[in-house]
């Protein structure tokens, strides 16, 4: 079966901070809060969809940190939908200080397979100076004890905060691998109306990412996390209206992940000189190899590549084999 989130959004509550970059109606497109009447609606509604095996996921807040009565709730209508069959689990996502062993016992009891934390950065300067209100140690402290309890843990960084730099998200990078999570996603920053960091960029003192920077820096990092073999199972925010409406400037793109699969895949060639070459892909990854509007191919034809393309499901997706012609 395939596997599928059945995504619950828990728009801003209960969180002790208001972060730099944060707008959460914004982000979740969402303002009024569920109830447990909507997670089992959500639930049978998506187990009309066959063929599909689901988790519950509780996104948009810092789950642990709600109002207790209320988080027990939610945990309970969704522990209830449950079976092991075609509902898995629950996954939350929260907060590194919203983390101790009282709230992973309740969290256990009531059927939580994965806990996300937002560790964003692992530099305290840069959690500091975007008001994050936690600390680097903070993040290894949670991501241990959630380990210990069995979890499946997940991390989530963010690329170009303010005062952040490629070389401290390289090093971010390194310490989240070091903390051994099972997955991790990548948020390039987004500026949205009405958050500090939009304050910051109207005064000239906050310069964000653009798409291209924001690529470019996660072809190096997606590696070294395949490399340790950490599934990265987000690049980018995913594409809202919303997002797109509040946007004052950063890193947004409806297909980031894309674009950087696309980079990865260029520089694969790149590593070797010009010349005539025979690359053989697999059907899913030849739009990832010759990039958005073929941009990649045209590139790589101006850099004096002459390239025989051959599509062939003997190839792993996302891999190539280049052959010198």
């Amino acid at each position: 079966m395939k596997k599928g989130n059945i995504s619950i959004f828990v728009p801003h509550l209960g969180c002790p901070q208001q972060c730099s970059f944060c707008n959460q109606k914004t982000i979740t497109g969402k303002q009024s809060q569920p109830t447990a009447d909507d997670v089992k609606n959500a639930v049978a509604t998506a187990l009309k969809r066959k063929g599909y095996e689901y988790e519950i996921a509780f996104f948009g807040g810092s789950f642990t940190a709600i109002d207790m009565e209320y988080m027990l709730t939610l945990l309970t209508a969704a522990a209830d939908c449950v079976d092991g069959e075609r509902v898995k689990g629950i996954r939350i996502s929260t907060r590194p200080d919203c983390i101790d062993s009282e709230v992973l016992d309740i969290l256990k009891a009531h059927k939580v397979t994965s806990i996300e934390l937002g560790a964003q950065s692992m530099d305290d300067e840069v959690l500091k100076a975007n008001l994050r209100g936690h600390t680097a140690a903070d993040v290894a402290s949670a991501a241990k004890l959630i380990k210990s309890y069995g979890f499946e843990l997940g991390l989530q960084m963010m690329t170009g905060l303010y005062l952040d730099t490629d070389e401290k998200a390289i090093e971010t990078a390194k310490k989240l691998i070091e903390l051994q999570p099972d997955t991790v996603r990548i948020y390039p920053t987004v500026v949205l109306k009405g958050t500090y960091l939009a304050e910051l960029y109207d005064k000239e003192v906050y310069k964000p990412q653009t798409v291209d920077d924001a690529a470019a820096l996660c072809t190096r990092l997606l590696p070294m996390f395949e490399n340790a073999g950490i599934k990265v199972i987000r690049l980018g925010l995913h594409a809202s209206d919303d997002i797109k409406k509040n946007m004052v400037a950063g890193a947004y793109h409806e297909a980031f992940g894309e674009i950087v699969q696309s980079r990865f895949m260029l520089n694969k060639v790149l590593a070797y000189p010009p010349g005539n070459y025979e690359i053989k892909v697999n059907p899913k990854s030849v739009s990832k190899l010759k990039g958005n509007q073929k941009r990649n191919a045209y590139f790589l034809m101006e850099q004096g590549y002459n390239i025989k393309y051959t599509v062939t499901d003997k190839v792993p997706t996302d891999e190539l084999i280049i052959v010198r012609a």
